[in-house]
């Protein structure tokens, strides 16, 4: 095999295919990435049985051949070299040149006779959508799964496809995040739930420029493709908790308030606390201000912020951490957060539903 291409464009590619390289692994074969020239295309794939990913770059092709090289050891070789035109020139032994202008590195690749390529499925009838809109999505809801837990389902996210919309919806037990996508077609009934690993890694290979991404749902396994590349996930399989039991219209408090000013106190709050002392932060609203207040070994901190607010005043306690990563991803510069009691969850939506916010309180003393 001999193939020629940019060093941009080769790093580009390798970087996206090595999100399907695991970190800990006893097979060599899934330590590396496939360079597949066979078929006139420079394919890079890498697979390690639960997520697969191949992307196409461009490139002249001198001699088809398919090899494996280690990860790490072909991006690193690619970032030292200068910006220029790299050669890869692998011989029938798997001896390979790796040369760019005056620099040439010499190493053994691997043949691929126990790589596994990507499943292929019939694809049919995907489900389109803007990639900057759905790796959005994925930002705001992601930070709310549960990866440690021994129920795998909180793992994942459910994503749940009812006419034309698409919902988005991550817990762990303490909080619940969601985001509603309107699509653009009205589709078949669907409800997957998808690792999040997947689609971490999938945010970070997706650029941001405009753009379609397709949607394919198998039995198994979902297929995301969009541009050049191709990425192949299984399915986690389970029930997946029902959603619609935990969210309720009804409040006793609205309040709106200054998004940045809440994390802005929140965040003060935060520089007392440490994992030894985890310590609530205590919300008091009042009729035109909330009372911010956090007591630890370390200190305490009061903070008073104006409101606008429907209903009665109430007391109640969060852990910091989870109303901050909610109110994070947030655009809004107002929002609204629904309260019913001290012992009953905060939502956190706006006025269409496009994204809801369930935060679980915590026991406090009264301040």
């Amino acid at each position: 095999m001999k193939i020629v291409c940019s060093k941009s464009e080769l790093l580009k590619g390798l970087n996206i295919a090595s999100k399907a390289v695991p970190n800990k692994t006893t097979m060599d074969t899934l330590e590396c990435i496939i360079f597949d020239c066979n078929e006139g295309m420079i394919k890079l794939i890498a697979n390690d049985m639960d997520l697969g990913i191949e992307t196409i770059i461009p490139g002249t092709i001198y001699e088809k051949g398919v090899i494996a090289i280690d990860s790490s050891i072909i991006i690193n070789i690619v970032r030292s070299f200068p910006d220029s035109d790299i050669t890869i020139d692998c011989d029938y032994d798997y001896k390979t040149v790796i040369s760019c202008e005056n620099s040439m590195f010499n190493i053994v690749a691997k043949n691929t006779d126990s790589f596994t390529y990507l499943p292929k499925y019939e694809k049919s009838n995907p489900i389109i959508i803007s990639k900057i809109t759905l790796k959005d999505a994925i930002r705001k809801t992601i930070f709310s799964i549960n990866e440690k837990d021994s129920n795998k389902v909180m793992s994942g996210e459910l994503f749940e496809i009812t006419g034309n919309n698409l919902r988005v919806v991550a817990l762990d037990g303490h909080r619940i995040s969601i985001n509603n996508i309107k699509l653009n077609a009205l589709y078949e009934d669907k409800s997957i739930i998808i690792p999040g690993r997947t689609l971490n890694e999938l945010t970070k290979i997706i650029d941001n420029e405009e753009g379609d991404l397709f949607i394919y749902i198998c039995d198994k396994h979902i297929i995301f493709e969009y541009d050049d590349t191709t990425v192949v996930s299984r399915l986690i399989e389970g029930k997946y908790f029902d959603i619609n039991k935990m969210l309720t219209d009804n409040y006793d408090t609205k309040i709106t308030i200054n998004k940045k000013s809440l994390i802005d106190s929140i965040n003060r709050g935060l520089l007392l606390i440490n994992d030894g002392n985890k310590k609530p932060i205590i919300m008091k609203v009042n009729e035109e201000n909330i009372e911010i207040g956090l007591n630890s070994p370390l200190g305490s901190l009061n903070d008073v912020i104006d409101i606008s607010r429907e209903g009665i005043n109430q007391i109640i306690g969060f852990n910091p951490k989870f109303m901050v990563d909610a109110l994070r991803v947030i655009d809004d510069e107002e929002i609204n957060i629904y309260l019913m009691n001290a012992k009953s969850p905060a939502f956190i939506r706006d006025e269409e539903n496009t994204y809801i916010y369930l935060v679980l309180p915590v026991n406090f003393n009264s301040i």
